[in-house]
């Protein structure tokens, strides 16, 4: 039995299909909806915006299908990085390993940050730090517990977040086409969209956007962060890449579309959400604190989700050599508890936006996790493509898998461009410019420091994995 397959007694599968799908879910719907979607409209326009994450949706549709037949085969803790690893090769699993850490670090950072702004709806007066230390103290308790139990508190989480999008977007829907009036404007209908035009900002605003976008669509690979842990997941993890995709699609358009019509894109910012303004514009009694309560929640589930996905990412890094052993350590509750602590230590590194530049930095840090999760769903597109070559070469059917990429190789090539594309489309951004010269500066950094540590030292790490065959045969 290899070292990645012994670890994996470690860590326990107790994640049920429902599980899964809510965690993937929630991962999904937080601050790059609720917040960031105001940055995409104010950048692109209400056309541009709607654009933008239709094209946000595509990727991640090309990047999970790609994650699906690679999670399906070796379903272990930190999948793509140990996916990385075997079929492009162990210095990029190193990078692929540590970037996609600090993205989700930087991202839970933001959860707390956003959190604190939330709350200066109710308390302007107290300091953003103060929320931040009291939601560290929640979400570490949370992901104290055992797997399962953070599992079901997540299941709940994700379903008030899904349950408050589809009543906003009933409501918004209803303020739009006049069925519910405005408190003290007339009824938009469409005219946020040809007032200004479907394109105010050109196509230069829709590229800029896209940054943000994808952050939005972060999380959704969270099913291969934990698929070490989940039952059965030759059966569940296909299913929740096809009720995911085009659930979140339908929910982030729609939303968009009335965010849009409502909501003048010159008047779109980050620093209150545009959902509660919307409320607050219908005037149901008490309907935006309600909605700022949900939003709050939301943003909470993400940092919580976040959390899961960097303790288990160091876990695998731990386990492959990459990584201090003492990360590899689990308490009695299977929880990976040393490695809970540095993420959480370094994740509060961002609580410095609230007191540096919030109006700013915010956006900055919304880019730097974007690059994170970009180069995450690179690298799985080009190790489905490496596995694919493997499996055929040692003898291995494609029909004989469990779960595949369509149209391939069409997909995964398609999925590549587009990653690549998003990275130029940054540098059209001055304040996202900056974010992608320190996301690529980590990146030649984490390969630097590879080749000095472990290649030109001859250090041989423990990076068997299983057979893409056995595998295969197996699940």
């Amino acid at each position: 039995m290899s070292v990645q397959q012994e670890s994996q007694h470690k860590l326990k599968r107790t994640m049920k299909s429902r599980h899964l799908f809510m965690m993937s879910l929630g991962g999904i719907i937080g601050t790059g909806l609720f917040l960031g979607s105001g940055y995409a409209i104010g950048e692109a326009g209400p056309a541009g915006a709607i654009l933008a994450y239709l094209v946000g949706g595509l990727l991640m549709y090309l990047a999970m299908v790609c994650l699906g037949e690679l999670s399906v085969v070796m379903p272990v803790s930190g999948s793509f990085q140990a996916h990385a690893t075997k079929f492009i090769g162990p210095a990029t699993g190193f990078v692929v390993g540590w970037i996609y850490w600090l993205s989700w670090a930087l991202y839970v950072g933001l959860e707390f940050v956003a959190a604190g702004l939330l709350m200066k709806r109710w308390f302007p007066d107290v300091p953003t730090w103060i929320w931040c230390a009291i939601f560290v103290i929640l979400l570490f308790s949370i992901n104290s517990l055992t797997t399962k139990a953070f599992a079901e508190t997540e299941y709940w989480f994700a379903g008030i977040k899904v349950f408050a999008v589809i009543l906003f977007i009933i409501v918004g829907l209803g303020a739009v086409f006049g069925v519910i009036s405005l408190e003290s404007e007339p009824t938009p209908y469409l005219g946020n969209f040809v007032g200004d035009g479907l394109f105010p900002a050109g196509m230069v605003g829709v590229f800029i956007s896209m940054m943000t976008v994808i952050y939005a669509f972060q999380g959704s690979e969270i099913m291969g962060v934990a698929a070490g842990e989940t039952e059965e997941p030759e059966k569940n993890i296909p299913k929740a890449i096809r009720t995911i995709v085009f659930r979140i699609l339908i929910f982030y358009v729609l939303a968009i579309f009335v965010l849009s019509a409502l909501v003048p894109y010159k008047k779109a910012g980050v620093l209150e959400s545009p959902f509660v303004t919307v409320f607050d514009m219908v005037g149901i009694p008490f309907a935006a604190d309600i909605m700022n309560f949900v939003i709050l929640t939301a943003i909470l589930s993400v940092g919580n989700t976040g959390l899961f996905a960097c303790t288990r990412i160091l876990f695998s890094l731990s386990e492959t050599g990459m990584a201090p052993k003492l990360f590899g350590k689990v308490n009695k509750r299977g929880v990976p508890q040393n490695a809970l602590l540095i993420t959480l230590g370094f994740a509060l590194i961002s609580l410095l936006t609230s007191v540096v530049a919030e109006d700013t930095l915010f956006v900055v840090l919304l880019a730097i996790s974007g690059i994170g999760g970009t180069l995450t769903w690179l690298a799985i597109a080009v190790a489905q493509i490496g596995f694919r070559r493997q499996y055929i070469k040692n003898g291995g059917k494609v029909e004989d898998l469990k779960y595949k990429v369509p149209l391939y190789p069409f997909v995964p090539i398609l999925c590549i461009v587009m990653c690549l594309c998003i990275f130029a489309f940054t540098a059209f951004d001055e304040t996202q410019r900056t974010s992608l010269y320190w996301g690529f500066g980590f990146i030649v950094a984490c390969y630097l420091y590879y080749y000095f540590k472990f290649k030109r030292k001859n250090v041989t790490l423990p990076l068997e994995t299983p057979s893409p065959k056995v595998e295969a045969e197996e699940a």
